[in-house]
C-alpha cells in the first residue's frame, strides 16, 4: 500500500553526503528521512579500500559505510533503503512532494539532494568483477594502491589525460588507450601527456576484456585495434576509465541551475536555485569529488537547512509564501541570485 508521510527534511541519497547531512539534521532534532535505492554507502561500496578519509589510514568502503550509516541513525536520522526515488517536486505552497517507484509520497518543507552521480563504465566483461580490486573510475581515490605498478587508462577527455598524467606519480608506467586518433582533450592537457615519459598513448584501441584471478585481482586487460583488428593482452594490474560521469540530477522535477555538464549549481549554503532545495557531494558542480568535500558540503546543507526551517516556522502560516521564502533565506543568511 503507497503511503504518504510527513518530514521535516528529505534526503535523497545514503552516500557520504547524505548519511553526513542526516547525522546533523538529526542533532538539530529534524524530523529526517534518508531515502536510498539501494544500502548505505553509495560509491563507498564499490571501494575497495580508502587511505584519504581523515582517521583512517585504510579501511574498507564498506566498514566506512557501516560506520556512517550507524552515527547517523544514533541522532534519529530514519533510513529507507531499496527505495527508487521518481521525482522530487515544489509544490506551489511552498513545500516538496518527493515520491517513489511504489508511489509512496514524502512531503517536507526542505529536501536535500545527494544522490550522487554514476561514473559511465565500459560494460566489458571482467570490468564489475574486479571492480575495487584493480578497477577504478578515481584516480584521486586510488592511485596510492597502484605504486609501482603498470596500469591503463581509458579515456580521451580531459579528465583522462589529466588522470594520466597524475597516475605516474604513483605508477611505474601508463598505457593511455583511446579509441580514436586523437583526443578531445584541450591542447595544453595533452601537451603534459606527450611530454611525460611514463606515459604510453595507444591509438585507435578499445578495450574488450579484464582479466583476473579470484583472490588476487586484476592481471590484466585484453584490448583490440579498431583499425587491424588485432587482439592483444596487456600485461597491467589496473585499469582506470575515465569515459565520462553522468550526475543523478534526473529527479529532480523543474529547472534548476546547472553547469554545461549538468551539475547543480548552489551558493556558498549549498541551496540550489530553488528555495528549500539543498545539494551536496558528487552531483554538485564543483573543482573535486571526495569523501571528504561530500561531507563537508553535506554539513553546510544540513545546518543551512535547519536555519531555514526556523525561518519558515518564524514567517507563520499566515505569512505569504514569498515573505516566507525571503525571511527564510535572510534567516538562513543565504543570498539571493547569484546562480549565473
Amino acid at each position: 500500500m503507497a503511503s504518504e508521510r510527513q518530514f521535516d527534511v528529505v534526503i535523497v541519497g545514503a552516500g557520504p553526503a547524505g548519511m553526513t547531512a542526516a547525522l546533523y539534521t538529526g542533532r538539530a532534532m529534524l524530523k529526517t528521512v534518508v531515502l536510498e535505492r539501494g544500502e548505505p554507502g553509495g560509491e563507498l561500496l564499490n571501494t575497495e579500500y580508502l587511505d584519504d578519509v581523515i582517521g583512517f589510514p585504510k579501511i574498507l568502503g564498506r566498514d566506512l559505510a557501516e560506520k556512517f550509516a550507524a552515527h547517523a541513525q544514533t541522532f534519529g536520522a530514519e533510513f529507507q533503503q531499496f527505495v527508487n526515488v521518481q521525482s522530487v517536486r515544489k509544490l506551489e505552497d511552498g513545500s516538496f512532494e518527493t515520491r517513489t517507484d511504489l508511489g509512496d509520497v514524502y512531503r517536507s518543507p526542505v529536501v536535500i539532494a545527494t544522490a550522487g552521480g554514476t561514473p559511465l563504465k565500459l560494460g566489458i566483461p571482467g570490468e564489475f568483477e574486479y571492480a575495487g580490486r584493480g578497477v577504478s573510475y578515481c584516480a584521486i581515490c586510488d592511485a596510492n594502491f597502484f605504486k609501482a605498478q603498470t596500469i591503463v587508462v581509458v579515456g580521451g577527455g580531459d579528465a583522462a589525460c589529466e588522470e594520466a598524467d597524475y597516475l605516474t606519480r604513483f605508477a611505474s608506467k601508463v598505457y593511455l588507450v583511446h579509441r580514436r586518433d586523437s583526443f578531445r582533450a584541450s591542447a595544453v592537457v595533452q601537451k603534459h601527456v606527450f611530454e611525460n615519459p611514463k606515459i604510453e598513448v595507444v591509438w585507435n584501441t578499445v578495450a574488450e576484456e579484464v582479466l583476473g584471478e579470484p583472490g588476487v585481482g586484476m592481471t590484466g586487460l585484453r584490448v583490440q585495434n579498431v583499425v587491424t583488428g588485432e587482439r592483444k593482452t596487456m600485461d597491467v594490474t589496473g585499469l582506470f576509465v575515465f569515459i565520462g560521469f553522468r550526475p543523478n540530477t534526473g529527479i529532480i522535477d523543474g529547472h534548476f541551475a546547472h553547469d554545461e555538464m549538468g551539475y547543480v549549481k548552489t551558493d556558498d549554503a549549498m541551496m540550489t536555485s530553488i528555495p528549500g532545495l539543498f545539494a551536496a557531494g558528487d552531483l554538485r558542480s564543483q573543482l573535486t569529488r571526495q569523501v571528504t568535500t561530500a561531507c563537508g558540503d553535506a554539513t553546510t546543507a544540513a545546518i543551512a537547512a535547519d536555519k531555514y526551517i526556523k525561518g519558515l516556522r518564524e514567517a507563520g502560516d499566515g505569512a505569504s509564501k514569498a515573505a516566507r521564502a525571503g525571511e527564510a533565506l535572510e534567516s538562513a543568511h543565504v543570498r539571493a541570485g547569484g546562480y549565473a
